[in-house]
């Protein structure tokens, strides 16, 4: 590794102001914070490193997903791990050109956007439309409005909401059975020409005609689903890890759970038919995924603590309804989406309630 950080600070005046690759520094830093650490310090004392800097917040994200495409890999086979690659080069490509285009560094944060977004989808999706969702996400959901820091909306969320609404028949259609036994489909490939979407339907939209899948294979994700969503315990696993390590708000994901469950119970109580019970809706669809992975964005949802309580709260509600009360199985995606709006708000007027009350203290 030393000989391979020697070379690269050799070949580095390249790509200086003046050198002949100016125009792909970006890459050059990139290549280099991903290999290293940023060689870059503080010319003056004090000099304070923060233990959770943002190549490790990122990297403790993608930990935390593995457990997820550990369990998608199992059940759908290689072609979750073709989506993923799909979703990389795509996506990857975009953020090199905005990148060089603004002179600026390409940012860790699509290694996490890159990862989710193939995990929010069908697992029998054509590849094409992959690459073309990750492409709209990133380009209408962030680089548009300036890059990462600066989207106000979740840009994989984004890509499945394009993808939903542009191609409806194949986001509905794409759905594969998990493979059974000790391997499941982990040294298959299934090619979405073969995928049979009336013999694959989700627990959800099975649920809407009366046949509820069992609550264990909801847990272990031995149901059809995106490819990400449909192991509970491999979603909670990764979600706890996030949690624990401070890396997404447990205030965030509490509210949207808690909402969702006391509203479930309550809706439940009243008309048995009409909405399933708390445990397996909890269990069911992607509302584990969202509330640990995605509502957690800590550029789309609030800074302030009472903005994360309200925030989990709208969403965990808002998904009930929608997947309850509508002609959509879920409402997840629409959900968080909300949400995304409605942070700032959220935040501004928590701010203003606390600077009330110090006035009143005063």
């Amino acid at each position: 590794m030393r000989k391979l950080l020697d070379a690269m600070q050799r070949f580095r005046p390249h790509f200086e102001e003046g050198g002949r690759l100016r125009p792909l520094k970006p890459v050059y830093d990139a290549a280099e914070g991903f290999f290293f650490a940023p060689l870059a310090v503080t010319a003056d004392a004090p000099h304070l490193r923060d233990a959770l800097d943002l190549k490790r917040f990122m990297a403790m994200v993608v930990v935390g997903l593995l457990p997820c495409v550990a369990a998608a890999v199992h059940f759908f086979g290689l072609r979750v791990l073709a989506m993923i690659l799909v979703s990389y080069a795509v996506g990857g490509t975009i953020e090199v050109l905005f990148a060089i285009v603004r002179k600026d560094e390409i940012n860790e944060g699509f290694l996490v956007t890159g990862l989710i977004f193939p995990l929010t989808l069908p697992p029998g999706l054509p590849l094409w439309m992959v690459g073309v969702g990750i492409a709209i996400g990133l380009v209408l959901g962030k680089e548009l409005f300036g890059g990462t820091g600066r989207n106000p909306f979740n840009p994989a969320l984004v890509g499945r909401c394009f993808l939903a609404i542009g191609y409806p028949a194949a986001m509905a259609g794409s759905w594969l059975k998990p493979g059974t036994g000790t391997l499941g489909r982990l040294v298959q490939y299934v090619d979405s020409s073969v995928v049979d979407a009336a013999s694959s339907a989700t627990p959800l939209a099975a649920a809407k005609h009366g046949a509820f899948a069992s609550l264990a294979d909801l847990f272990w994700g031995n149901v059809a689903g995106s490819a990400g969503e449909t192991s509970a315990i491999a979603v909670i696993v990764g979600g706890v890890i996030l949690v624990v390590t401070r890396v997404a708000s447990w205030r965030t994901v509490a509210g949207v759970l808690a909402s969702f469950a006391l509203l479930n119970a309550a809706l439940h109580r009243l008309d048995p038919a009409a909405f399933a019970p708390v445990v397996w809706n909890l269990c069911a669809g992607g509302l584990l995924f969202g509330a640990f992975f995605m509502a957690t964005d800590p550029v789309t949802s609030p800074a302030t603590n009472c903005g994360k309580w309200a925030y989990g709260i709208i969403i965990g509600a808002v998904t009930l309804l929608i997947r309850s009360l509508t002609g959509y199985v879920e409402g997840v995606m629409f959900a968080i989406l909300l949400g995304n709006i409605a942070a700032p708000l959220l935040d501004e007027v928590a701010v203003r309630i606390r600077l009330r009350r110090l006035r009143d203290e005063i």
